[in-house]
């Protein structure tokens, strides 16, 4: 990996944020964590109750002060406290030490706005992040994760299919020459 790449360097993780579910990589570890992005909330004082595949069993189940909550919506942050309680778990579930910050990056859709981009970083900073949280665009993490030859003079096209977006990109000589993200997907 090059220089500039984020996850070249010490503990690092990267998360797939997705509206269906979440993924996550550690570096040298591989993916480590795949659970939905669900999340059971106790109403009564806000705490989460259950995560990831423990809350998705519950939907349908829970007492009047349980609402099981998915905070993603076509993929980007619908509710953010409860975003951010889902992704301090899941870095909790993956570090070593309740304390250390790891250096994080997220994927995102490729047509999402500022503010949307901002949300994400700042739920993955409250999460326990290491400031900066860089993002990548998903279908530019899609062609490294498929070890496409992203850097090369050639044009490569990646669809993306997830549960909250679909996006179609060709990715040359190291960026994203267009892409176009569709709110319609899998879930």
């Amino acid at each position: 990996m090059s220089r500039n790449n984020p996850l070249s360097m010490g503990r690092d993780i990267a998360i797939d944020l997705g509206t269906a579910n979440t993924l996550v990589y550690v570096r040298g570890q591989g993916i480590v964590l795949n659970e939905p992005s669900v999340v059971a909330i106790d109403m009564r004082d806000g705490k989460p109750v259950a995560v990831g595949w423990e809350a998705k069993r519950m939907l349908g189940r829970t007492p009047k002060h349980i609402e099981v909550i998915r905070p993603l919506k076509d993929g980007v942050i619908a509710d953010f406290d409860v975003c951010e309680k889902m992704l301090r778990y899941f870095i909790q579930r993956v570090t070593t030490s309740r304390w250390s910050k790891p250096r994080m990056v997220i994927c995102v859709p490729s047509g999402i706005t500022g503010v949307e981009q901002r949300a994400v970083q700042d739920a993955a900073e409250y999460a326990g992040a290491r400031r900066p949280v860089h993002i990548i665009e998903e279908p530019m993490a899609a062609a490294i994760g498929a070890d496409l030859p992203v850097h090369e003079p050639s044009g490569n096209m990646i669809v993306d299919i997830g549960g909250g977006t679909t996006e179609v990109a060709v990715i040359s000589l190291g960026g994203i020459v267009v892409a176009q993200s569709v709110r319609v997907a899998g879930d």
